[in-house]
C-alpha cells in the first residue's frame, strides 16, 4: 500500500508536470507580448498637426539649402560693399631694370610696397551694392517660400494620413457587414430563396472592399513614410495622428483675399524686390556720367640697385603718396551701353511685376471660389451621411421588431460607411483648398506655427 501510494504521487507529478510547463510557457508568452507592446509603444509617437509641421520645418533639407543660399547672397553684399571700405595691399618683389627704373603700368620698382584704396563716391558700384542687397532680400523671400512649401506638404500629408486611417477603420467595419450579407445570401441561395447571381454580386462587393482596404493600407504606408522623412524621424518609428481642423479662425477665407494676397504673397514680394534691384542698378549706371572720388595711398621702400641715384638729383628710400583720385568721364561708351541695358532690364522687370499682380489676383479669386465650393460639397456630404445614419436607425428598429431582414440592415450599414468615406474625402478636399488659399494670401506660416 505504501509503494502504491508513492507510485500514485509519481503518476500525479507526471500528470502535473506538462501543466506546469504549459503555465510557464503561457506566462512567458504574456511577458513577451507585454515587452513587444512596450517596445511598440516606445517606437510609436503621437503628434498633433502643429508638432508635425514644426518638426518638418526644423529638419527640412530643402529649407537648410535655402538658408545656405541666403548666406551666400549675404556674402555677396559684403563683396559689393568692400569697395567703399578701406583696402590695404602689401607686397615685395625683385625686378631687373635697365635705364629709367619703371614697372609695367608705370609704377616705380620697390623692394617693399603698401597701397591703400577706398571708394568715396562711385554711383555704378553703389548701384551694384544696393542691387545685391535687394537680391539677398529676394533670396530670403525664396527661403520663406520653401518654408511654406515644406509646411504645406507636411500639413497635407498629416491630414490625409488621418483621413486614410479613419477610412481604414470604416472599411474594416464594411468588410464585416459585407461578410454577413454574403453568408445570408448563400444560405438563401442554398434553400432556393435567392438567385445564384445574388451570391456573385455579394462576392463582388466583398472583393471590392478588400481591394479598397489594400489601397488604403498602401496609401497609409506611403504617407507615413513621407511624413517621417519630412520630420527627420527614424523609418521604424510609428506615427499616431488625429483628425484635426486647420487651427484658428484664419482657416476661414478672408473677406478681402485679393488685398491679403497683394500685401503678403511671397512670389509677388519677390517680383517687387527684383524690380527694386534693377532700379538701383539703372540709377547707378546713370550716375556713371558723374565724376567718381576715391581715396588712394602708396608707400614704397626704394633701393639704389635700380639706379635711382643716376636719374634723380636726390635719392630717398621711404616714399609716401596719399590723396583723392577724381575720375571725370568725358566720353565713356560703356556708360551709355550700360544705361541702355539697365533700362531695358528694368522695363522687363516692371512688366513681369504687372503680370504677376494680375496672375495673383486671378489665382486668389479662383482659390477662394474653390474653398467655397469645397465647403458646399462638404455640407452635402454631411447631410448625405446624416440621411444614411437615419436610414440605419429605421432599419435597425424594424429588424429588432422582427419586420426587417439582416441583409437590408447590413446593406444600410455599408451605405453608411460609403457616405462616411465620401464625407472624409469632401472634408479633406475642403482643407486642401483652404491650405492653398492660405499659402496664396501669405498666411500659412502664422496659422500652422
Amino acid at each position: 500500500m505504501e509503494m502504491g501510494g508513492r507510485m500514485g504521487v509519481g503518476n500525479f507529478q507526471r500528470v502535473l508536470q506538462p501543466a506546469i510547463w504549459a503555465a510557464g510557457l503561457a506566462i512567458c508568452s504574456l511577458a513577451c507580448a507585454g515587452n513587444v507592446r512596450a517596445q511598440e509603444a516606445e517606437l510609436s509617437r503621437k503628434l498633433t498637426l502643429k508638432e508635425a509641421v514644426n518638426l518638418a520645418v526644423a529638419n527640412s533639407r530643402d529649407l537648410a539649402l535655402a538658408r545656405l543660399q541666403y548666406g551666400v547672397m549675404q556674402r555677396q553684399i559684403g563683396v559689393a560693399r568692400s569697395a567703399f571700405l578701406p583696402n590695404l595691399y602689401t607686397g615685395t618683389g625683385v625686378a631687373y631694370t635697365n635705364g629709367f627704373p619703371l614697372l609695367e603700368g608705370g609704377g616705380a620698382s620697390a623692394i617693399f610696397a603698401l597701397s591703400y584704396t577706398q571708394q568715396i563716391f562711385n554711383p555704378p558700384l553703389k548701384g551694384e551694392q544696393h542691387a545685391a542687397e535687394q537680391r539677398a532680400e529676394e533670396q530670403r523671400l525664396s527661403m520663406d517660400d520653401v518654408r511654406d512649401t515644406v509646411m504645406s506638404r507636411a500639413a497635407l500629408d498629416y491630414l490625409e494620413l488621418a483621413k486614410v486611417r479613419h477610412a481604414l477603420e470604416l472599411m474594416i467595419g464594411e468588410r464585416t457587414s459585407a461578410g454577413r450579407i454574403l453568408d445570408a445570401t448563400r444560405e438563401r441561395a442554398d434553400t432556393g430563396r435567392e438567385l445564384p447571381i445574388e451570391v456573385i454580386r455579394a462576392q463582388l462587393t466583398t472583393a471590392r472592399i478588400e481591394q479598397r482596404i489594400a489601397q488604403l493600407e498602401d496609401r497609409d504606408d506611403s504617407l507615413a513614410g513621407e511624413l517621417r522623412d519630412l520630420m527627420g524621424m527614424p523609418a521604424d518609428e510609428q506615427i499616431e495622428v488625429t483628425t484635426e481642423e486647420i487651427p484658428g479662425a484664419a482657416a476661414e477665407a478672408s473677406k478681402d483675399v485679393v488685398s491679403e494676397a497683394m500685401a503678403n504673397n511671397v512670389q509677388l514680394k519677390q517680383a517687387q524686390t527684383e524690380l527694386l534691384a534693377r532700379e538701383f542698378k539703372l540709377k547707378g549706371e546713370q550716375g556713371g556720367r558723374w565724376p567718381s572720388f576715391a581715396l588712394t595711398g602708396q608707400y614704397n621702400v626704394l633701393s639704389k640697385i635700380n639706379n635711382y641715384d643716376e636719374f634723380f638729383n636726390k635719392f630717398q628710400r621711404n616714399n609716401v603718396v596719399f590723396g583723392v583720385q577724381v575720375q571725370i568721364p568725358i566720353f565713356a561708351s560703356r556708360t551709355s551701353s550700360a544705361v541702355a541695358f539697365a533700362r531695358a532690364d528694368f522695363n522687363a522687370a516692371s512688366l513681369a511685376l504687372q503680370a504677376k499682380r494680375s496672375q495673383i489676383s486671378l489665382d486668389v479669386r479662383r482659390k477662394a471660389r474653390a474653398v467655397r465650393e469645397a465647403e458646399l460639397g462638404g455640407e452635402v456630404a454631411r447631410l448625405e451621411l446624416q440621411l444614411a445614419q437615419e436610414n440605419v436607425r429605421v432599419l435597425q428598429a424594424q429588424f429588432d421588431g422582427g419586420r426587417g431582414s439582416l441583409k437590408d440592415l447590413e446593406a444600410a450599414h455599408i451605405e453608411e460607411n460609403d457616405k462616411w468615406l465620401a464625407f472624409l474625402d469632401a472634408n479633406y478636399a475642403r482643407q486642401q483648398a483652404q491650405m492653398e488659399l492660405l499659402r496664396t494670401t501669405g498666411q500659412l506660416a502664422q496659422v500652422l506655427q
